[in-house]
Parts: C-alpha cells; sequence; structure tokens
C-alpha cells in the first residue's frame, strides 16, 4: 500500500522551506539549512584553493583528505542518528581506541586470523553500545551522563589492555583497509593530459555513482509531484544534479589519476549508501526521526522509544568499532592515547552539517559535508603552514555559525507563520 508523505516527512533532515513560485506556477522550496552546507563547503574549498594556489585539489591531496578523515567520517554516520534521536554521545573517542586496543592484542598478540578478529572486535563495540543504550534507554539516565562516564572507562580499559604502550604491526590486508587503494582491474586510459593515466575502472565506479544520483533524485521528486507536494523548479533540479555530477566526476578523476580509489572511500560509499536508505526508507529510520522529532507523539504513536534508542546506540558502538579498526591500522598501532578529541569533532561534523540541537532534524549527507568541512579546514590551514592554535580557532567559529544558523533559520520559519 503505497502512502504519500507528509510535510513531516519532506521536512526531515532539512530546514525550513521558503515558498517560491516557478515559471509554470508551482510552489517550490529552498532549504536554507540544506544547500547552506553545500554553498559554505564549496566557498571553504575555492578559498584553501586560491590560498594554496590550486594543491588544495591536487590529486594526492584529495585522496590524503579522505584517508586522513575516514575515521571521522564513520563516526559522524552514527552520530547524526544519535543526535537525531535527541542524545549525544560523549564516548567515542574512548570507544575507538579501546576497540582498536582489542584488535591489536587478538591480531599481533594472539595471532587471531584478522577477519575473525575484526569480527570479534565489532561484537565488541556492539556489546559497549549496548551497556550504554541499556543506561540510556532502560534505566532513565541522560545519555551525556551516560558517555561521559563511557569516555572515562573505556579509556582505563585502552590503557589497562595496552600497557600504556603501542603495540603493532597489523597485517597486511588490515593496512590495505585503512590506508590502501583499488587495483586498476581494467588499465589506465590516455585521454589526454586530464585524463591522462586515469584507471579505467574508478572512471566507470563513478559514472555509476552519478547515475544512481541522477536516478534517485528523480524518483523521489516525482514522487512528490505524483502527491502533489512542493518541488524545485525544474531548471533548478537539473542545475543542482549537474553540480553533484560535475563535483563526483572530478573527485573520482583525480583519485583515479593518483591511485585509484582507496578502499576506506569504498567502505564509506556503503555505509552512506545503506544509512541513507535506513533513514529515508525503513521503518526504524522514520523512528528515529519520530523519536527525536516529538517523544510524546512518538509513544502515542505506538513507536517502542526505549528499543529505538537503545539500537541507536549499538550502532553507535558497531560504526566506532570500525573506526577504532580503521584508524589503529592507518597508524599501524594502537596506542592508549587513540581516538582522543575524536567525539568532538563526530559531534561537530553532526551539527555543522545540518543537525538540530533539539534533535529530529539531520542527514547522513549531510553529516559527510560536516565532517569533510572539518577535514578540509584541517588540511588547507596545514598546507598554509597556520599553527594549531589557529586551526582550532576556525574550527570552534565554523561550528558556532552552523549552530547558529540552524537557531536563526527557526526564528525566521517561526516569524513566518
Amino acid at each position: 500500500m503505497s502512502v504519500a508523505p507528509t510535510n513531516a516527512d519532506l521536512a526531515v533532515g532539512g530546514g525550513p522551506s521558503l515558498p517560491e513560485t516557478s515559471g509554470t506556477g508551482r510552489k517550490f522550496s529552498i532549504n536554507l539549512r540544506q544547500s547552506g552546507i553545500y554553498i559554505a563547503f564549496a566557498a571553504i574549498v575555492l578559498l584553501f584553493t586560491i590560498l594554496t594556489d590550486g594543491d588544495m585539489l591536487a590529486p594526492q591531496n584529495i585522496s590524503n583528505i579522505i584517508v586522513q578523515n575516514s575515521y571521522i567520517l564513520i563516526l559522524a554516520i552514527g552520530m547524526i542518528l544519535v543526535i537525531i534521536s535527541g542524545h549525544i554521545d560523549l564516548s567515542v573517542g574512548s570507544v575507538v581506541a579501546a576497540t582498536g586496543a582489542i584488535a591489536a592484542v587478538l591480531m599481533v598478540n594472539h595471532h587471531v586470523p584478522w577477519p575473525l578478529a575484526l569480527l570479534i572486535t565489532i561484537v565488541v563495540g556492539a556489546a559497549i553500545g549496548a551497556w550504554q543504550g541499556y543506561w540510556v534507554a532502560y534505566f532513565g539516565i541522560p545519555a551525556f551522563i551516560v558517555t561521559l562516564a563511557g569516555m572515562l572507562l573505556f579509556r582505563a580499559i585502552t590503557y589497562m589492555i595496552l600497557g600504556n604502550r603501542g603495540i603493532g604491526p597489523f597485517p597486511e590486508s588490515v593496512r590495505t583497509l585503512a590506508n590502501g587503494f583499488t587495483d586498476g582491474y581494467l588499465g589506465n586510459i590516455g585521454l589526454g593530459d586530464y585524463l591522462g593515466g586515469a584507471d579505467l575502472l574508478s572512471l566507470l565506479i563513478g559514472v555509476f555513482a552519478v547515475a544512481g544520483i541522477v536516478v534517485s533524485q528523480w524518483r523521489s521528486r516525482a514522487g512528490r509531484v505524483r502527491y502533489g507536494q512542493a518541488v524545485e523548479a525544474l531548471p533548478l533540479f537539473i542545475a543542482k544534479i549537474a553540480v553533484a555530477a560535475v563535483v563526483v566526476m572530478f573527485v573520482v578523476v583525480q583519485l583515479a589519476r593518483f591511485r585509484n580509489l582507496p578502499w576506506v572511500l569504498v567502505l564509506l560509499a556503503v555505509l552512506v549508501l545503506g544509512y541513507t536508505l535506513l533513514t529515508n526508507r525503513a521503518v526504524f529510520g522514520r523512528q528515529i526521526y519520530a523519536v527525536g522529532g516529538n517523544l510524546q507523539a512518538a509513544t502515542l504513536s505506538g513507536v517502542k522509544v526505549k528499543s529505538v534508542v537503545f539500537w541507536i546506540f549499538v550502532n553507535m558502538g558497531v560504526l566506532s568499532a570500525i573506526a577504532g579498526i580503521i584508524f589503529a591500522g592507518r597508524l599501524n598501532q594502537a596506542n592508549p592515547t587513540g581516538g582522543d578529541q575524536f567525539e568532538l569533532d563526530a559531534i561537530a561534523a553532526a551539527f555543522i552539517g545540518g543537525a538540530a540541537v533539539q534533535g529530529g532534524v539531520g542527514k547522513v549527507v549531510g553529516a559527510i559535508t560536516g565532517g569533510l568541512i572539518m577535514g578540509v579546514i584541517n588540511n588547507g590551514m596545514s598546507l598554509i603552514g597556520a599553527p594549531s592554535e589557529q586551526v582550532m580557532l576556525v574550527k570552534g567559529a565554523v561550528l558556532l555559525a552552523a549552530v547558529a544558523f540552524d537557531v536563526w533559520t527557526k526564528r525566521r520559519a517561526g516569524a513566518s507563520r
């Protein structure tokens, strides 16, 4: 049975819409929160491209940005779901360190085969998430307190596991997952200076990704039109799709010219696709938004709130374990200080990416964009030789501006009613 999307459904992951009229007389909406983050991202990239004389968009540097920020982006996917539900998780950095330490002990000290060691580590991450989820969902302790305690507990456990020393090196397969690149299975092509030496398989993956974006966005727009919902004017819709396609293909081409696609990018693409489908299409995803948007209404509607919150924290534990494996594999060792302040970067990525402080709003793609903004700032300021205190200053200002923008759009929407 097909059900028409409600106005609340259309507002999920976005901000207030300003109704306008297209040339055909059809009303369409401009989502300030959703569009603003991408405009800001483009502006930041352009700024650092100018300041670094083009080094920001060099093939090797683009690859470095993705690989160096992969674990933060993985954490941001889980964190956006936690924040949408109206909670917060301050323990993810310590969980990253603890699970990385467990993986190291299993593979290095006890010579457990790496596939089994990774599975055990992920199960441990799920158990950590279940532990914290129980106290939040069923015992009623605020997530801020539970995860603050978890931040201390799991950091202490990390020190106990590692004995205040690093453990490594990791097996080659784990290092490849964290730092490696896909092979050029179909060979390279030479089509002039720009495409010269680009991996053909990577280019084909980029083409399929663009086709998927076009089909998905067109079907979404067609569904809204079919149910009489407001949509963007067709020229604006086409322009947005064209810009997205150009950006995706540019990044893919640059990566294909360097060392092909990083394996962590493949992992991220799978996670982003899966969690986007979860939040947009699955019942559980809708329940997450319902719990964060209006807890009382969700309860009266029959949503099992405690169960939803519990599984959100289990999911956060799993993603923290994956991030812990990637981070330790990239460093080629687990160390007691691993994951330090990762929770701050993941939370910042979610809020910069459009999550609302009160919950109920946010998108996975927005969190990824927010994480990339933080990564570009780190990378760009490193390229221009800025000291670390200036980097922290800029990142703090960007986070404050993002939250202030969220509050401003809400007030503007309220005043327009």
